[in-house]
């Protein structure tokens, strides 16, 4: 994917967060175990996105993770942006510098297109949008991991209740 690794986890464990939707901070071990993304990762992960002031974090027994901000004003593309820069917006696809109108690359006018439709797309699709469909069985946070969809079925009952 287009992506890094960084990004696609961060954006998964954002979501995470606003679908637990607790009053509280949440355990940054439980979404590493839940998502099946590796716990040290995960912490650098999560310091960029607190120095972004997305998400809020404490530590010590009961610390844990928040979001610092409403899910609903949290974009794909805030959160990529805060992860990776906006480069990715913004370089020419097979690395050329100074590649532009005045002097494109043999794909530019293919790329730019389709660079700005990406962008348009991440800008439009909030949390909470994502959240919603994550409540309706519409998408997925993990793999096909037996014991994370275990977890989402319990998550699933514990909201019904």
């Amino acid at each position: 994917m287009i992506l890094s690794k960084a990004s696609e986890y961060a954006i998964r464990a954002v979501i995470y967060i606003a679908l637990v939707g607790r009053k509280g901070y949440t355990p940054i071990r439980e979404i590493s175990n839940a998502l099946d993304i590796s716990f040290h990762f995960l912490t650098k992960i999560f310091q960029v996105l607190t120095e972004k002031e997305y998400l809020i974090s404490y530590r010590g027994p009961r610390g844990g993770i928040l979001l610092a901000k409403s899910a609903s004003i949290i974009s794909l593309y805030d959160i990529v942006v805060a992860i990776d820069g906006v480069e990715l917006f913004q370089q020419c696809a097979i690395g050329l510098t100074g590649c532009g109108e005045n002097k494109p690359c043999p794909i530019h006018e293919r790329w730019g297109p389709i660079r700005d439709d990406i962008k348009n797309k991440l800008m439009s699709a909030t949390i909470t949008e994502l959240v919603e469909k994550m409540k309706k069985d519409e998408l997925r946070l993990a793999d096909d991991n037996a014991h994370v969809n275990n977890w989402f079925q319990a998550l699933k009952v514990l909201k019904s209740n």
